[in-house]
């Protein structure tokens, strides 16, 4: 019996794209391929508009809540010349105050309801600097001088510092005079001691002892400040 091989041919379709493939158009034109995705517009976001007011954002800065950040739906209104106008509704007093081209702000936020006045807060700004400024200049401000000696300190040298104490403490600063004592020194602070009583009566028409001298460790340390009576002279 003859065995007879059957041989089966199959066709291979080009033109369908195997399993999970793309087919691939060539470009004969010569030009480059537009593009096929389509531009879709940026959808509206939710972020509200900016105020118009132009104190805004002032209230995170300033701490001061100004017109449209006065959310209470009434107010106690002061008038811009201090005048008491009474409760009125929110609105209307902001209406009020734009009308005159100024701000409303709120003075009272603790009370029931809120105190508001009608002003120019740029100008209400810059004379609360004002103020703030010229009371830093009034302000006294007293410095510390230190002076540092030495248990064997010779007489030049201490009159020399003296002097220079002398002009510190005429001038409204205070002196803060310290003795080091080394090694064995330590042992004989009568030196130390004897020399701040020599200072201090040096110094007793400018100065006025307010820490009395003292013994922390190896420091011997006294503190002279202005004589409020030196002053009058």
């Amino acid at each position: 019996m003859e065995n007879t091989h059957t041989h089966m041919a199959f066709k291979t379709n080009n033109s369908a794209p195997p399993t999970g493939g793309v087919i691939i158009t060539p470009n004969t034109s010569g030009t480059a391929p537009r593009p096929t995705t389509t531009f879709q517009p940026r959808p509206a976001t939710s972020r509200p508009f900016p105020s118009r007011d132009r104190n805004f954002n002032r209230e995170e800065k300033d701490d001061v809540r100004l017109n449209e950040r006065i959310r209470v739906p009434q107010v106690r209104l002061i008038d811009e010349n201090g005048g008491q106008v009474g409760i009125v509704p929110t609105q209307q007093a902001l209406q009020m105050a734009r009308e005159k081209g100024l701000d409303l702000m709120e003075v009272a936020a603790g009370a029931n309801p809120p105190v508001c006045k009608i002003c120019d807060y740029g100008k209400f700004k810059y004379e609360k600097k004002k103020k703030e400024a010229q009371a830093r200049k009034n302000q006294v401000v007293v410095k510390v001088k230190e002076v540092q000696l030495r248990p064997n300190t010779d007489e030049h040298d201490l009159d020399y510092k003296i002097k220079n104490s002398h002009e510190f403490l005429s001038e409204g600063d205070k002196v803060k005079f310290t003795i080091l004592f080394r090694g064995r020194e330590i042992a004989h602070t009568e030196p130390g001691f004897r020399m701040c009583k020599e200072v201090i009566e040096k110094l007793s028409d400018v100065g006025i002892v307010e820490m009395h001298p003292k013994l922390e460790g190896k420091k011997l340390m006294m503190i002279l400040g202005p004589n409020p009576q030196a002053k009058k002279k």
